[in-house]
């Protein structure tokens, strides 16, 4: 019985059907000739040609006269995780988000990571929409300059200067929001394959913007001081990252504080290790003091920051920055003008006239009062209905409360989905499964009593289930 010419036929039809779904072979590529083929495998030219004729019936190449063999179909776009199965909506990060920025005004999300309409800085963004249509006119016509808003860039220098991160207004990049500059920043410093170190848990748009690099993702534990230093140094160790990327200031989602004495460990086991850091500043402007900054100790030499001035004036108005080395400067301009063609001129000089406006420190000052009155209340209601905080933030609108044992994030959220009250799961927060049984809260949409109803009902119906 002939059984080895099959298998051969075989094996070469699945060599073929591996490079197309790896991608290695594109859709409506052509595929090698007979005689490579043959002579790269060391089979024979008549079972190359068997295989083909056999992947051309199964509909996956296609025979062109003359031309040759060709990977059937157009090209197919490229999903985020092509390899992983869809996650489930209720802890799927994209989902959340997507039902977060559209949900129903009777549809409450205190799993959403903004301000509601009532703490936002409405009257300072109408004055400046209004002096904006004021301006001359060129520049609400044209292309901001490549570095983004003189006057914005001096402002982003002196607001680092702030949380000690001196920095020259010429080593600072406007970007349309701190999404954009954590992808300005991944594309520079990333190829595919690179090896990425995260924080567990860490903001969910970390680990899809990850993703979307085609880079792997390895966890390092959170403490409320910072992440765990010593599991931080085997990863380095073992897996030579490329990057970590981590928060500055107050953690998102757990609210954790950089402690000097971790931030000096990081900074060196980076240095020893030829690891770079990538530092999201988003959330300082709710910080009372100002943490440790990785940015400030380490002069910008292996740690890039990125950050927003939005939080706290309101979702709508989307701005962010780039605070990198001298020589990084250039090309990372290139790379946003090749991406983007820069930033909303409009949109900068917008933000600046606000941030300028002699209010806007007092609607700071107000904002840090009220998030620390809501987060009181939120510590407080949360430990009457079962929640335990992992720590209690000095400051910023997030708690990370873990859950009554044996009862899973994913089964609450789902619950509670279907109740009109959007949660944010820790699974959409970790690369583990350290965060399957905690979640996340945003204090200033905790004060409806409806919220923690919901949360009851679900946890019971977890626990009796």
């Amino acid at each position: 019985m002939d059984i080895r010419p099959a298998s051969r036929v075989e094996s070469t039809a699945a060599h073929i059907r591996d490079r197309v779904a790896s991608r290695a072979l594109a859709r409506g590529a052509r595929l090698p000739s007979v005689r490579e083929l043959a002579g790269k495998l060391g089979v024979s030219k008549s079972t190359v040609v068997e295989a083909y004729e056999r992947l051309a019936a199964e509909g996956a190449v296609v025979a062109r006269r003359g031309a040759g063999f060709f990977v059937a179909g157009a090209a197919e776009p490229r999903a985020l995780n092509p390899a992983a199965p869809a996650p489930e909506p209720a802890i799927d990060p994209s989902w959340i988000n997507r039902q977060a920025m559209t949900a129903a005004p009777d549809f409450l999300c205190p799993g959403a990571g903004w301000l509601p309409d009532s703490w936002v800085l409405d009257l300072g963004v109408q004055r400046a929409l209004r002096q904006a249509a004021r301006d001359d006119a060129q520049r609400r016509r044209q292309y901001d300059e490549p570095l983004g808003y003189a006057p914005l860039r001096r402002l982003f220098s002196v607001r680092l200067a702030e949380r000690a991160v001196p920095v020259d207004p010429d080593q600072v990049i406007v970007t349309d929001s701190c999404s954009q500059a954590l992808d300005l920043v991944c594309r520079f410093l990333l190829v595919a394959d690179d090896t990425v170190v995260v924080d567990d848990p860490c903001y969910f748009n970390f680990l899809s913007l990850l993703k979307a690099s085609r880079a792997n993702v390895v966890a390092v534990p959170m403490t409320p001081s910072g992440p765990d230093v010593e599991t931080l140094a085997r990863l380095f160790a073992d897996h030579r990252p490329r990057l970590y990327l981590t928060n500055a200031g107050l953690q998102n989602p757990t609210g954790a504080t950089l402690s000097p004495a971790v931030a000096h460990r990081v900074l060196r086991l980076a240095e020893d290790h030829d690891v770079l850091i990538l530092e999201d500043d988003t959330f300082g402007d709710f910080e009372q003091e100002p943490a440790i900054r990785l940015a400030g100790l380490d002069g910008l030499k292996r740690v890039v920051q990125v950050g927003s001035a939005t939080k706290a004036v309101g979702a709508a108005t989307r701005c962010g920055y780039v605070a990198a080395r001298a020589d990084w400067i250039e090309p990372l301009v290139d790379l946003k003008l090749a991406t983007s063609m820069g930033n909303s001129a409009t949109g900068a000089a917008m933000l600046h006239r606000v941030l300028t406006e002699s209010n806007y420190r007092r609607h700071l000052d107000g904002l840090r009062r009220k998030a620390a009155d809501a987060m009181g209340v939120a510590l407080g209601n949360l430990r009457r209905h079962g929640l335990e905080p992992w720590t209690e933030p000095r400051a910023g609108i997030f708690v990370w409360a873990r859950l009554p044992d044996g009862v899973a994030a994913a089964d609450v959220a789902r619950f509670s989905l279907a109740k009109k009250v959007l949660l944010a799961p820790g699974p959409a927060f970790s690369a583990s499964d350290l965060g399957r049984g905690y979640l996340r809260f945003n204090v200033a949409r905790c004060s409806e009593p409806r919220i923690f109803e919901v949360l009851d009902e679900a946890i019971g119906a977890a626990l009796s289930g």
